[in-house]
């Protein structure tokens, strides 16, 4: 059984923010199959899915984003899955808005959710897809801007940013992570970055 684990907040204040996008890509996945994300199990919600023609179950673990390792490490030993068949999906405010990073192994690179579950598992050895968030100013509280609620702008350019996600992640199950990182880890302009107004 894979695992097919968005990571972000629980609660409807933080629901679109950028911090939120890996659970706004396991929902587009869960649309797409026809699954629904809400059976409460190991401190997460989940749903099995068939994508890619593969089952899988897809994870939104709801121990707040700091702490997600915990509700990941519990879920792998209760379903015995192999965590190194399991696909991460996070924000990257490392990346520019709309491009996309997909890697088979790896440091956390600064993300606490993805430091969490590193830590928690004893092992960097899973598929990662890193959505980019990047501010296209400086930002003295990168905690505020990655929380705040998208502005339209940026709406507009995550809803395109989760379906390739989505797209990456489906490619991922059925053809291999070296071939859709070949496909997604483009090193063309990502489009532009969305202006910072209300």
């Amino acid at each position: 059984m894979r695992l097919i684990v968005g990571l972000g907040n629980p609660g409807p204040e933080y629901a679109w923010t950028p911090h939120n996008l890996g659970f706004l890509v396991v929902n587009r996945l869960a649309e797409r199959a026809g699954a629904r994300v809400e059976r409460p199990e190991a401190m997460s919600f989940i749903g099995p899915a068939k994508i890619a023609g593969q089952a899988v179950t897809l994870v939104k673990p709801q121990t707040y984003m700091n702490a997600s390792g915990m509700a990941v490490r519990e879920l792998v030993e209760r379903l015995d899955a192999d965590p190194a068949e399991m696909i991460v999906v996070l924000d990257d405010v490392a990346l520019p808005w709309g491009m996309l990073r997909i890697r088979e192994r790896g440091s956390a690179g600064g993300h606490n959710g993805l430091a969490s579950v590193v830590g928690a598992l004893g092992t960097d050895e899973f598929v990662r897809v890193r959505l980019g968030i990047q501010p296209d100013h400086p930002v003295g509280d990168l905690a505020a801007y990655v929380l705040r609620p998208m502005r339209k702008a940026e709406l507009e350019l995550a809803a395109e940013l989760i379906d390739t996600a989505a797209d990456a992640v489906e490619m991922i199950l059925r053809d291999g992570a070296k071939k859709a990182m070949s496909k997604y880890n483009r090193k063309a302009a990502p489009p532009e970055p969305p202006m910072d107004t209300k």
